[in-house]
């Protein structure tokens, strides 16, 4: 089996840290390719950002479609945003999981409501929105957003992460969550030691996006292309 991880964003360092996140969290036996999209942003924070990264995106998974033989039995896109998720869907043929909605399925098959807490306020109408498409805004107790630009979550800064340890406290005690899900991919790293902290399932979404991707190639699945993710029609020029 063969997963292809997508880092939307241009950071090098964290495209290396979700590689090593992807190999750990990888299905036995399975073969993990990471690549980062080098045009885009340097991170995904609000809307913009995300535009900006969707064509370099998907010309990653293009490219990966295209190897033949060694062409991935699914991808991962490796931003909590899910960016570009439903044109990813449009051009494979292999299941495309995004790690947002991964983790927030994860999340309601082991605690009957959720809290997200991600990088910065402006992620929170896109997480909020997705939620709401993806059909589990009601099992959502909470978005919060502790403040911290995703960079520096990704290096891992003694502020980022004491912001990160309160607002999950928050999210337990004020909002009724009963399991965390972390709303950032630089966040990866975090879920082991936050679950110990406050004895509750914390998500990554790189861990929940491999799991899922895995347990659809391994099925056979393919990505339905009638209706919403049918392939893009042919244009020629008038």
């Amino acid at each position: 089996m063969h997963i292809h991880v997508v880092n939307p964003n241009a950071s090098a360092a964290m495209t290396e840290g979700i590689a090593r996140a992807a190999e750990a969290a990888a299905p036995a036996g399975a073969r993990v390719t990471t690549t980062g999209a080098a045009g885009g942003p340097l991170s995904i924070e609000g809307p913009v950002d995300g535009a900006r990264a969707v064509p370099w995106m998907l010309e990653r998974i293009e490219a990966a479609e295209a190897r033949g033989a060694d062409a991935p039995d699914a991808h991962v896109i490796a931003c909590f945003d899910d960016t570009g998720l439903d044109a990813a869907r449009c051009l494979a043929r292999a299941p495309v999981v995004g790690i947002g909605e991964a983790a927030a399925h994860c999340a309601t098959l082991v605690a009957d409501r959720f809290a997200v807490v991600t990088s910065v306020p402006e992620a929170l109408p896109v997480l909020r929105g997705n939620l709401a498409r993806y059909g589990l805004a009601a099992r959502c107790a909470g978005l919060r957003a502790a403040g911290v630009p995703v960079l520096d979550i990704d290096v891992g800064t003694p502020e980022a992460l004491a912001a990160i340890r309160r607002e999950t406290a928050a999210a337990l005690t004020d909002d009724g969550a009963e399991a965390i899900v972390l709303g950032c991919a630089g966040m990866a790293t975090l879920a082991a030691d936050l679950s110990e902290e406050f004895g509750c399932p914390v998500i990554e979404g790189i861990s929940a996006g491999l799991a899922l991707a895995g347990a659809l190639a391994g099925a056979g699945l393919r990505t339905s292309k009638r209706g919403a993710y049918a392939p893009p029609r042919a244009k020629a020029a008038p």
